[in-house]
Formats: structure tokens, C-alpha cells, sequence
């Protein structure tokens, strides 16, 4: 079985987010599929497989499977083109649980197009902002899948040392800490925490975006927003809102190519 891990929404290896990426050529267990996220150990490994028309993608922290992955879907797509298994001129066709996902290239970037998750005003549960040490924020919202925590500064967002204990007690997938960004390059900054579902911090998350786009883009009164995640590795993405979908632009680097066994 064909493999490949990929550093998503960077231009240089060894930052941005790796996952790792594997080629089928039939349907597989989701036991097997699952065993294979846990050895990879990484925030997601994603499971790619030709169809009639356009590919099944599947997604797999080490511990679950979940319902949608910015960067391991930008990671298939590199993979995927970067490995000759499909026309880089033409869009990629995603099949996934969260419908059909088209990946494209443009300008030395992949844009995904995902659905928006706006964020609703909410109160925030018990312990949350302890668990996050932010005690005045902006706003807290949350979208279908998580919480939404938008900090006074992106000194704030950078200081966060959270409980994972406690964060991982909060009934939603995860939490998006952001602030508007101290660098003219960027409008927004954020780091991403979903220990709930086996990923302590997620270095660059993909679909965290897909409501920091609905919420920046609001704030800023513009559809376009370029994002910096402030995270150990970092990374960049360059979002476009557009009412109920969100293209998110990345790059991405193949940094190992390899088989597995078993």
C-alpha cells in the first residue's frame, strides 16, 4: 500500500501540519484503517481510494474517525498529484462524510472547497476559559464542531498553555483560540486544541478555518482573510468566504514516500 507523509499548509518541510496518506485500491476495514492512524501517530491519516468517478477520502486521528480534515485533505490532494495518480489539471473529486470535497490548483496553491461552519454566540461552558488561562475574551462562539475563544491579542493566543484534562471534558470536538494578528501579513492568528478527540494541538487545522473564515470575514467586512497559525510549526492559509462554503488555499511538501506492509 502506497504512503506518503505531507507537511500541509507550508512551503518548506518540517512545518505546517504533516499527515500521512495512504493509497487503496480496494474498500478496507475501518478496524485496519484505524490501526494504521494509530501507528502513524500523527494528527490525522487520511485514506484515499479511486472510484468511478472522483476518490473516497476518509480521516483517522489516532484515536477516531472524523467527520471532516482541512489538512489531510490538502495533504491527499498534494499527494495524490505530486505521485502522478491523477491529472494536475484538472479538480479532484473528494467523496467524503461531509459530501463531495473539490480540490483545485491555482497560483502555486491547492484550494479546498469545504462547507462554512459559522459560529454562534455562546456562553462558555464551565471550566473552559480556565482551561485556556483567557479570562476577558472578545467573544466566544461555537460552530457545529467546536468552541470558538477570540482573545483581546495574538499575545494572548501565543501564551495559552491549556488543562488538556479539562479540555477534554468540554462535550465538543475541540477549541479555536484567535486574535487579530500583530503581523501586517496576516489578518488573524490562532492555535487549535482537540484533545477530546486524541490531538492535543493540532499544528495547523484546516476545518477550524472553515469558521475562522465565517468570523474574520465578518469583523474585517471583506470575503478574503489570510490566517496564521501561531503554533510550534505554524502555517499560512489564505481563506475566501462565499455564504455557505469557504475555499481554503494552502501549500503543502512531501517530506517521505514509502510502503506499507501490513
Amino acid at each position: 500500500i502506497r504512503c506518503w507523509q505531507v507537511d500541509a499548509f507550508t512551503h518548506r518541510p518540517f512545518a505546517g501540519n504533516p499527515a500521512a496518506v495512504c493509497w487503496l485500491n480496494e474498500a478496507a476495514d475501518p478496524v485496519w484503517m484505524q490501526s494504521v492512524a494509530a501507528e502513524m501517530n500523527l494528527a490525522e491519516t487520511a485514506f484515499v481510494r479511486p472510484l468511478a468517478e472522483g476518490h473516497e477520502l476518509r480521516w483517522f486521528t489516532p484515536t477516531v474517525e472524523v467527520d471532516l480534515c482541512g489538512h489531510a485533505t490538502l495533504a491527499s490532494a498534494h499527494a495524490v498529484w505530486w505521485a502522478g495518480l491523477a491529472d494536475p489539471a484538472l479538480p479532484l473529486r473528494f467523496h467524503t462524510r461531509s459530501g463531495v470535497l473539490t480540490c483545485t490548483r491555482s497560483g502555486g496553491f491547492i484550494e479546498l472547497d469545504f462547507p462554512a461552519l459559522p459560529p454562534s454566540a455562546a456562553t462558555p461552558p464551565e471550566g473552559l476559559l480556565e482551561a485556556l488561562g483567557i479570562a476577558d475574551p472578545v467573544y466566544v462562539g461555537r460552530s457545529i464542531y467546536d468552541y470558538l475563544v477570540v482573545a483581546p491579542q495574538e499575545a494572548q493566543v501565543r501564551a495559552v498553555q491549556p488543562d488538556f484534562r479539562r479540555l477534554r471534558e468540554i462535550p465538543m470536538r475541540g477549541v479555536i483560540v484567535t486574535a487579530r494578528s500583530d503581523d501586517p501579513a496576516y489578518d488573524c492568528a490562532s492555535r487549535f486544541f482537540a484533545p477530546a478527540v486524541g490531538v492535543d494541538e493540532d499544528p495547523v487545522c484546516g476545518s477550524a478555518h472553515c469558521c475562522l473564515a465565517v468570523y474574520w470575514s465578518q469583523q474585517l467586512g471583506r470575503p478574503n482573510v489570510m490566517a496564521h497559525q501561531v503554533s510550534a510549526r505554524e502555517g499560512i492559509l489564505r481563506l475566501r468566504w462565499n455564504d455557505d462554503r469557504v475555499v481554503l488555499g494552502g501549500q503543502a511538501v512531501t517530506v517521505w514516500q514509502g510502503e506499507l506492509l501490513e
